[in-house]
C-alpha cells in the first residue's frame, strides 16, 4: 500500500522533479494547506453536472480535486513550464475531463462554464474578476489577497470602501469565507489572503423619485467613469472630485464643467444634495442615481 504524503510535500516533491523555482513576483504561490483545499472544494457545492473555470492552475492543486467531482474543468495556465508539467501529471493521473488552455486569462475568450473555482494569481485580481463578471455564471470561489478582499465588500464609510466595492455593488453579491494564512503556500506570500465567494447580482433598475430608470449597460459606463472620477478623491465633496477629475467624464475646461453642475443644482435639489457629500459617505445607490441625473450632461 502507497503511504500518502502531505499536499505540501507532494508540491515541493513535483517542484523539486521539474527543477521549478516559483516566483513571488507572478505570483506563483501554491497551496500546500490540504484542510483549506478541502474547504475551498467544499465552498463550491460541485455535481457531476457543473463546468467548473480555474484561472490559474499551476501544477493542479486545485485541478485534479475539481475534476474528480464537476463533469469538466477548464484551466487557463500562462506559464509554458508549468502548463506542460501540468499536462503530464493529468495524463499520469488518468484524468480526461480537463480542459488545459495556455495563455493569458486577462485576454483569451472563455468557454463555457457555470462555476469558477480559483487561487487567483494576485497581480491580475480587478481585471479577472470585472472579466468574470461579464460572463454567465452561477457561483465562483476566488482566493484573493485579504486587502483586495476587503475592499471588494468595503462599507460605506470606511477605508475599505472604495472604487472596487462600489463597481462590484451592482454586478455582484461578495461574501468572506475564511482567510488563509501566508503558511498555507509555498513560497509564503507577505500577506494574508482570503477566500471569498461571487455571486452574479441582476440589478436592472433604480428608483430616484417614484421614477424608474434602467441600469443598462450605456448606464454602467457612464456610473464606471462617475466612479472613477470620485474615487481618486474620496475624501472630498462629489462635486470637487468631479471637477478635480474631468478628463475621466470627458471635460478639459473646469470652469464648463462648474457651470454645468451648479445649474443642475439649481434645478434639483437631490443633486445638490449628492455634490455636496463626500464620495467615502455616498452609497452605490447614491452615486449611480448621481450618474444617471448626471447621464445627459456628460461627453
Amino acid at each position: 500500500m502507497t503511504e500518502k504524503i502531505s499536499l505540501a510535500k507532494e508540491t515541493k516533491q513535483i517542484l523539486n522533479e521539474n527543477g521549478i523555482i516559483l516566483n513571488k513576483n507572478l505570483g506563483q504561490n501554491y497551496l500546500i494547506d490540504d484542510f483549506k483545499r478541502k474547504k475551498i472544494i467544499e465552498y463550491a457545492k460541485l455535481t457531476k453536472d457543473d463546468t467548473v473555470l480555474e484561472i490559474g492552475p499551476g501544477i493542479g492543486t486545485l485541478t485534479i480535486e475539481l475534476a474528480k467531482k464537476a463533469k469538466h474543468v477548464i484551466a487557463i495556465e500562462q506559464d509554458t513550464t508549468i502548463f506542460n508539467i501540468l499536462k503530464k501529471r493529468l495524463e499520469k493521473e488518468g484524468i480526461d475531463n480537463v480542459e488545459l488552455i495556455n495563455g493569458d486569462a486577462v485576454k483569451v475568450d472563455f468557454p463555457e462554464f457555470n462555476k469558477i473555482v480559483s487561487n487567483l494569481p494576485y497581480q491580475i485580481s480587478s481585471p479577472i474578476s470585472f472579466k468574470f463578471l461579464k460572463s454567465d455564471f452561477d457561483l465562483a470561489i476566488l482566493m484573493y489577497q485579504k486587502e483586495f478582499a476587503d475592499r471588494m465588500n468595503g462599507k460605506v464609510g470606511t477605508k475599505q470602501y472604495s472604487r472596487l466595492s462600489a463597481m462590484l455593488y451592482f454586478k455582484a453579491e461578495v461574501k468572506f469565507l475564511t482567510k488563509v494564512s501566508p503558511e498555507s503556500f509555498i513560497p509564503s506570500p507577505k500577506v494574508d489572503s482570503s477566500v471569498v465567494q461571487l455571486k452574479p447580482k441582476n440589478i436592472k433598475s433604480i428608483k430616484i423619485d417614484d421614477e424608474e430608470f434602467a441600469i443598462d449597460d450605456e448606464t454602467y459606463k457612464v456610473y464606471s467613469k462617475v466612479v472613477k472620477a470620485m474615487f481618486q478623491h474620496r475624501n472630498k465633496k462629489s462635486k470637487n472630485a468631479l471637477i478635480d477629475s474631468r478628463h475621466i467624464i470627458g471635460f478639459k475646461d473646469k470652469k464648463e464643467l462648474k457651470a454645468i453642475l451648479n445649474n443642475l443644482e439649481d434645478e434639483n435639489p437631490k443633486v445638490k444634495e449628492l455634490l455636496l457629500e463626500r464620495t467615502i459617505n455616498l452609497s452605490p445607490e447614491s452615486i449611480m442615481e448621481l450618474s444617471i441625473l448626471l447621464k445627459d450632461h456628460l461627453k
